[in-house]
C-alpha cells in the first residue's frame, strides 16, 4: 500500500512539473487563482444572490439528469432487468392471495429500515451540511421509548401504532421490571440501521481521495486540499486543531483497521479526515468500510443509546425537574412547563389524552417542532447553495480551459 502511494506521489509531482514547465505557470499564481474562484463560488448563496443561485441550481439539476440519463442509456441491460424485477414486485404486491401477510410484513420492515438508514446517510453526508438526525429523530425516539418503558413498566407496546405512537399495553407490567438491557433491545433495530446509514455516508470522502490519488488529479475539494496542506506542514503544526487532525491521520495510517475502528467508535467530528486519509493512502475498501460499519453501527450506537437511556431514566428525569425548580427566582416558572409536558406524555401513554383537562400545546413541544422545521429548512437551503456552487465551478473550469487553449 505504501509503495503504491509513493508511486502515485511521484507521478503527481512529475505531472505538476510538466504542467509548470510546459505552460510556464507560477504555482503561487495557480493557488491564488483557485482561492479567488473558491471565494467567488462561496458568495453564490440564496441570501446574497437569490436569482443567480436559483438559476444555477436548476441548471445543475438539468446537467445531473442529463448525465444520469446518458449513464442509464449505456447500461440498458441493467435498466431492463431492474424494470422487470420492479414489475414482478408490483404484481406480487397488488395480487390478492395468501402471500399478502408476508408482503405486508416485508413492506413494514423495509420501510422501517429505509427510513432510519436514510436519516443516517443524511446525518453523515448532508451535501455540505450535516443534518443532525440523531438529535432531531433518533435521540428523541430513544428518549420517548425510555420514558414510556418506565411509565408502563413494559416495552411490549401495541403494534400498531408503535413505532409511530407509543401507548401502554393493556396488561399492566410489574413495578421495577424494566432494565437497561430491555430498553436497549427495544431500540436496537432503529439505532443499528441509523448507524449503518452513517457508515454509508462516510464513503464519498474515501472514494474522492482514492480517485484523486490514483489519477494524480487535484480535486477542488476544500477538505482534501486542507488534508494535503496538513501533510506538507506536518512538522510545523502548532495549534490544537492541526495536532488533533494529525493524530487522527497518523492513527489511521499506522494502525490500520483498528485505528479506523477506534475513530469510528466514538463521537468524532474529524472522521471525514479518516475517510480522506484512507482513500489517500489506498486503504482497501473493505478494511475501511468494515471498520467504519462495526464502529458506527455497533460500538458507537450502543454508547449513544446507553447515554440517552440513562439520561432519560425515571429517577434522573425527576431529579432534573426538581433541580430546575430549585433555581432561585425563576425555578418554579421554569419547572411548570416541564411538569406539564411530562404529565401530558403520561396521559397519552394511558389513553387519557382526550379526558380530563383541555390539552393545550406545551411550549417545549412547540419549540422542538419549530427547531426541527428550521433545521430541515436550513438543510434544504444548503442543498440549493451547494448545487448552485457546483454549477459555478463548471463555468469556472470551462473558462480556465478556454484560457489555456488561447
Amino acid at each position: 500500500m505504501a509503495e503504491n502511494g509513493k508511486n502515485c506521489d511521484q507521478r503527481r509531482v512529475a505531472m505538476n512539473k510538466e504542467q509548470h514547465n510546459g505552460n510556464f505557470t507560477d504555482p503561487s499564481s495557480i493557488n491564488e487563482k483557485k482561492r479567488r474562484d473558491r471565494e467567488e463560488r462561496q458568495n453564490i448563496v440564496l441570501w446574497r444572490q437569490p436569482l443567480v443561485t436559483l438559476q444555477y441550481f436548476f441548471l445543475e439539476i438539468l446537467i445531473i439528469l442529463k448525465e444520469w440519463t446518458s449513464k442509464l442509456w449505456h447500461r440498458q441491460s441493467i435498466v431492463v432487468s431492474f424494470l422487470l424485477l420492479l414489475a414482478v414486485l408490483i404484481a406480487t404486491y397488488y395480487i390478492e392471495g395468501a402471500h399478502q401477510q408476508y408482503v405486508q410484513r416485508i413492506e413494514k420492515q423495509f420501510l422501517l429500515y429505509a427510513y432510519w438508514i436514510g436519516l443516517g446517510i443524511l446525518s453523515s453526508v448532508g451535501l455540505g451540511t450535516g443534518l443532525h438526525t440523531f438529535l432531531l429523530y433518533l435521540g428523541p425516539h430513544i428518549a420517548s421509548v425510555t420514558l414510556a418503558a418506565y411509565e408502563c413498566n413494559s416495552v411490549n407496546f401495541p403494534e400498531p401504532p408503535y413505532p409511530d405512537q407509543i401507548i401502554c399495553p393493556d396488561a399492566e407490567g410489574t413495578e421495577g421490571a424494566i432494565s437497561l438491557w430491555s430498553i436497549i433491545s427495544k431500540v436496537r433495530i432503529e439505532a443499528c440501521m441509523w448507524g449503518i446509514g452513517t457508515a454509508i455516508g462516510e464513503l464519498p470522502p474515501y472514494f474522492m481521495a482514492r480517485a484523486a490519488r490514483l489519477s494524480g488529479a487535484e480535486p477542488d475539494d476544500e477538505e482534501y486540499q486542507e488534508f494535503e496542506e496538513m501533510l506538507e506542514h506536518a512538522e510545523t503544526a502548532q495549534d490544537f486543531a492541526s495536532r488533533a487532525k494529525l493524530a487522527v491521520q497518523n492513527l489511521v495510517q499506522k494502525v490500520g483497521f483498528f485505528g479506523i475502528l477506534a475513530c469510528a467508535s466514538i463521537p468524532n467530528p474529524l472522521f471525514d479526515l479518516a475517510g480522506i486519509t484512507c482513500g489517500h493512502f489506498l486503504v482497501p475498501f473493505w478494511t475501511f468500510f468494515g471498520a467504519t460499519l462495526i464502529g458506527k453501527a455497533i460500538i458507537k450506537m450502543h454508547i449513544q443509546k446507553i447515554f440517552v437511556i440513562i439520561t432519560f431514566s425515571k429517577h434522573i428525569v425527576e431529579q432534573m425537574v426538581a433541580f430546575i425548580g430549585a433555581v432561585p427566582g425563576i425555578g418554579p416558572s421554569l419547572q411548570k412547563p416541564f411538569q406539564e409536558y411530562l404529565e401530558a406524555q403520561r396521559q397519552k401513554l394511558h389513553h387519557k389524552s382526550e379526558m380530563g383537562t383541555p390539552q393545550g400545546e406545551n411550549w417545549l413541544s412547540w419549540m422542538f417542532e419549530k427547531l426541527v422545521v428550521v433545521m430541515v429548512c436550513y438543510f434544504i437551503l444548503s442543498i440549493i447553495n451547494s448545487m448552485a456552487q457546483s454549477y459555478a465551478k463548471r463555468i469556472q473550469q470551462r473558462l480556465n480551459s478556454e484560457e489555456k487553449t488561447k
